[in-house]
């Protein structure tokens, strides 16, 4: 791929990011979940935007998986235990500047499914 486009892709990638984050935060009590993925791995965190401090994580590369669908919804079972365990039940659902499609999207339905409200 041409560098200049890479980087076209990163900066458009980077407007959406802050475009999304100037709308949405997360508190203590409803915790920011925000995904990132790589061409190899897909990672979730539950953040406290406030205190600025993360409450859960699910890492899907230290699990072994792929960025897949299937992978992806492994990481939700995986966040959703561990925001429940602290007693988090609601969030709000960052999609990082990705679009909400594929394992975005799979992600934030097994995440529902898994008993969090997104």
């Amino acid at each position: 791929m041409n560098r200049t486009l890479l980087l076209k892709k990163n900066l458009q990638r980077a407007k959406r990011k802050a475009r999304v984050r100037g709308k949405i935060s997360g508190t203590a009590d409803k915790p920011r979940v925000t995904v990132f993925r790589s061409n190899k791995h897909f990672y979730a965190q539950a953040i406290d935007d406030v205190a600025g401090v993360t409450l859960a994580a699910a890492d899907g590369r230290a699990m072994g998986l792929k960025a897949n669908k299937e992978a992806a919804v492994k990481v939700a079972e995986t966040l959703a235990a561990a925001m429940k365990a602290k007693g988090l039940e609601k969030a709000v659902f960052d999609r990082n500047g990705y679009i909400y499609h594929g394992v975005v999207a799979a992600f934030a339905d097994a995440l529902r499914e898994n008993g969090i409200q997104v």
